[in-house]
């Protein structure tokens, strides 16, 4: 921005070797139109001011939220690398785009059937899609039998 204001200097001292006067009508023109550009690069080295001094903020509360984010939710990204697949729980795969799959055999029949965790709903009555029972028995069902 210095670079404006070192033109419009410029441009004053040439305005001043010219030696232009308010007496002719060319004169107060460009006088005017010298303070005019006079004012607009004062005011965008203030803008430049500003947007720096804001700039440094933004980048200051960006540096802080990613300090809390990583206090806070730090954990859990260390908890989604899993195991390794040690423990056979396949918490290490990365497929996070999939939903994720639970698979369950009947209690009567044997038969194993796929649920999506995200959308299991243990209220409503799940029944074997094999022999029609219910795959989670309530314990009095249980009893009867």
């Amino acid at each position: 921005m210095s670079n404006i204001n070192d033109r419009v200097a410029y441009l004053r001292g040439l305005a001043d070797g010219m030696k232009l006067t308010d007496e002719t009508n060319e004169g107060k023109l460009l006088l005017k139109m010298l303070e005019v550009l006079t004012d607009m690069a004062d005011e965008l080295t203030a803008l430049r001011n500003d947007y720096e001094e804001l700039d440094e903020y933004v980048e200051s509360i960006d540096d802080d939220l990613a300090d809390m984010e990583e206090t806070l939710f730090g954990d859990e990204e260390d908890d989604e690398e899993g195991c390794g697949g040690c423990c056979g729980c396949h918490c290490g795969d990365d497929d996070d785009d999939d939903d994720q799959l639970v698979e369950y055999a009947c209690p009567h029949c044997g038969n194993e059937v796929t649920f999506e965790i995200d959308g299991f709903d243990f209220e409503e009555e799940n029944l074997c899609p094999a022999c029609g029972k219910p795959l989670f028995p309530d314990d009095e069902e249980e009893d009867e039998e």
